[in-house]
């Protein structure tokens, strides 16, 4: 694996941590990176006893996921970066899939694993640039009909998840990264705190001329959410705020005219989801 490194930004998961740098040992990577945005609950300490050969870049606070992730692409020396959360756990011989996959296609930029929750269900991070419309139905009939058609557009739920193929954009959660065309387009945008940054990242690749690649041979295991539970609210508003960025910045033409109703129905969206959060404290963020 001296082809490949791994960035893992960090926020107050410890245990969640040390878990996957374990998997990522186990799965033959020894070029590992750890950002940490300044975790009060002894992340460092635990991470530097537990795998002293992991380089670790401390910030002096919270820098966001995609401001830390170009933080440790920048320092990891390797020409694929596989590029995870702290809560996921990397089955054995998926990075090797992973980057097999991105030696047989040169213009793939980025591929994702099939990617699961902790119960062993497909967590769908492959995923299409929705349209306003398919937007819209997803975002508020997805409250209370998941199974809505606009969502499982959007999620390409009934797209065959047993193969590979090619995608519009797959989930930052963990995804690898050819290294030159993530550097040639910037990396991720700084101006994301959190979410909607690998579909931004994806989107601005695409328009480049570059592929996605979505490759179920490789699994990977989410547990979704763990930083975000720890500031529910802030990170609601975060999503949605990261989504009306992206709104602006990918609309063109007549439809740019409907960008101050997207904002009305984010905002509305925004008091639902904490709304939601407050009667039944789910997943602080509807994905």
């Amino acid at each position: 694996m001296s082809d490949v490194a791994a960035v893992v930004v960090n926020y107050n998961t410890r245990d969640h941590l040390l878990v996957c740098l374990r998997s990522l040992r186990a799965d033959g990577l020894t070029q590992v990176v750890v950002v940490d945005n300044a975790s009060a609950d002894g992340s460092v300490d635990a991470l530097r006893q537990s795998d002293p050969e992991a380089v670790v870049l401390s910030m002096t606070s919270n820098l966001g996921f995609g401001t830390a992730a170009n933080r440790g692409v920048t320092v990891a020396g390797a020409e694929y970066v596989l590029i995870l959360n702290p809560d996921t756990v990397v089955e054995p011989g998926t990075t090797k899939v992973l980057a097999e996959a991105l030696d047989r296609d040169p213009r793939l930029a980025i591929v994702g694993p099939r990617m699961e929750n902790v119960d062993g269900s497909l967590y769908p991070s492959a995923r299409c640039f929705p349209n306003l419309v398919d937007a819209a139905g997803h975002a508020f009939l997805g409250f209370v009909l998941p199974s809505n058609p606009y969502t499982r557009r959007y999620r390409m739920l009934d797209w065959d998840h047993t193969g590979p193929g090619q995608v519009d954009w797959v989930g930052g959660a963990c995804l690898l990264v050819r290294r030159w065309a993530f550097e040639s387009v910037g990396g991720f945008d700084e101006a994301y705190f959190m979410y909607a940054e690998d579909v931004d990242l994806c989107w601005r690749l695409r328009r480049e001329g570059w592929r996605i690649g979505y490759e179920p041979g490789g699994r990977v295991m989410h547990s979704l959410g763990a930083s975000s539970r720890l500031m529910p609210y802030r990170m609601i508003l975060t999503h949605h705020r990261s989504l009306m960025r992206f709104a602006s910045k990918s609309t063109t033409g007549p439809e740019r005219l409907l960008l101050p109703v997207v904002a009305a129905g984010l905002a509305l969206r925004t008091v639902l989801a904490w709304a939601q959060h407050a009667l039944d404290r789910g997943p602080p963020v509807a994905q």
